[in-house]
């Protein structure tokens, strides 16, 4: 089947132009696997989109962190799906779990911007995830079942959609879910998928984890069966990233 593994690494609101083009060197001068073991994308700020696309190597791919929910039009500091396709950027992440927290975003929203991203031609890494005290109540799979539902009713094709397991209290924090716990996650969602969508579906989509990885312990989480990469936050800005993206050879010889 071969699910090809996925590195996602997403700067957030970080870097000036002079550590921008470090971070880019860094990438275009690190050894890593070819594209056929790997697919890595990399997400800064809307402002460094092209910089970065303009600078990075042609084996890595740009995303962008967020976008409209429609076309373009009178809507004060939104970026359109129209803009960056003519940006020529090929991906964006949509419903991260800050933007659901910090800024109210909705399930129904999250999923009204992935199904026109999709429609306007854009490749998307849809985040799930759970808070701590969903978590600790054992609602998990009930939080990320409904955000993955939403999203499932405005999706009629997944091959170009990752999603990606974020539980929220492993973001930024250091903590980190277990690789049993991240598999645990990752197994049910692939069922649901084969439940509520399809098989084919469940068998192929990608589902990745995002939650303090870093270059200690990548190579434990991507040996999990139904761990198919990661979405990397701020080791992203670092060495270690490469390390992480090495991570992908875990799977190759499992």
């Amino acid at each position: 089947m071969g699910r090809k593994f996925f590195v996602g690494g997403n700067w957030k609101c970080n870097g000036t132009p002079e550590e921008v083009k470090k971070i880019v060197s860094m990438l275009n001068e690190a050894e890593v696997p070819s594209e056929e073991i790997v697919e890595v994308v990399v997400s800064p700020p809307f402002v460094y989109l092209s910089l970065v696309k303009s600078l990075l190597r042609s084996d890595f791919q740009v995303a962008a962190q967020n976008c409209w929910v429609r076309k373009g039009g009178a809507f004060t500091g939104e970026i359109s799906a129209e803009m960056l396709v003519n940006l020529g950027i090929p991906w964006v992440i949509l419903g991260h779990s800050e933007r659901r927290l910090l800024l109210g975003e909705t399930n129904e929203l999250v999923a009204d911007k992935v199904a026109y991203a999709l429609s306007q031609g854009l490749k998307v890494i849809a985040c799930v995830g759970e808070t701590l005290e969903q978590r600790e109540s054992g609602s998990t799979m009930e939080v990320v079942a409904a955000q993955t539902k939403a999203i499932a009713a405005q999706v009629s094709n997944w091959a170009n959609v990752v999603l990606a397991y974020e539980p929220v209290w492993a973001i930024g924090t250091g903590k980190v879910a277990t690789p049993a716990q991240a598999q645990e996650v990752h197994a049910e969602l692939r069922q649901w998928l084969k439940e509520n969508v399809g098989a084919e579906v469940a068998a192929t989509t990608r589902i990745i984890y995002g939650g303090s990885v870093n270059g200690a312990n990548c190579k434990d989480l991507a040996a999990q069966p139904d761990v198919d990469g990661f979405l990397v936050g701020g080791a992203s800005l670092k060495a270690e990233f490469v390390d992480i993206i090495k991570s992908a050879l875990v799977k190759k010889t499992a």
